[in-house]
């Protein structure tokens, strides 16, 4: 019997494997304010019982085939370095939302530019997805890098709920479309 929602893979550096229970403490510490303001739901302070409910929700989504939440995890040290996490969108299931967040001292390290292609590509692959998109404010900058290093380009713009701050906030929505030889999405129930 698989214990697993689905097997781990890995980039050059590091490994993406679905968060795990015993995440939730490294969790809790990396969510720190300055990783905070850039994310929609993960509020400060994030406690070590709030990420153990997290990954609790996350892992239930995983197995039941509407998310791929992913520990991302330095090869050579083994350390969680933060989360990626692709969701399925509850009201299109042929699309597909991507986040992604690494803990301050990890920034700057071209850890996202190196496994976005990676996580976009699963996406595709696991849930056969049309688009994939990702949002953030205009001011982040790096994320918009990330966005672009996994070939997303600009959709619109558009007011996005914030519960972490409890207001809207202005986002700019970058998609990458599946290419149009692949087969086209039937939903969350296809093997």
């Amino acid at each position: 019997m698989t214990t697993e929602p689905f097997p781990p893979f890995e980039t050059a550096r590091l490994q993406l494997r679905c968060v795990m229970a015993q995440d939730a403490a490294a969790t809790s510490v990396l969510m720190t304010p300055q990783v905070s303001r850039w994310l929609a739901s993960w509020p400060i302070p994030f406690t070590a019982e709030m990420a153990a409910a997290r990954i609790e929700g996350a892992r239930a989504l995983a197995f039941s085939r509407h998310a791929l939440p992913l520990a991302v995890v330095e090869k050579s040290s083994e350390t969680l370095l933060g989360w990626a996490m692709l969701y399925r969108n509850t009201t299109d299931h042929c699309r597909g939302s991507f986040g992604y967040w690494l803990g301050e001292r990890h920034h700057g390290k071209g850890y996202m530019r190196e496994l976005a292609p990676a996580v976009v590509a699963a996406g595709f692959a696991k849930f056969d997805f049309t688009i994939i998109e990702a949002g953030a404010q205009p001011s982040n900058a790096a994320s918009f890098a990330v966005m672009r290093s996994c070939g997303m380009t600009f959709s619109r713009s558009e007011l996005v709920h914030a519960p972490a701050r409890g207001r809207d906030e202005l986002c700019d929505i970058f998609e990458i479309r599946r290419p149009i030889s692949a087969s086209h999405c039937s939903g969350p129930n296809r093997d």
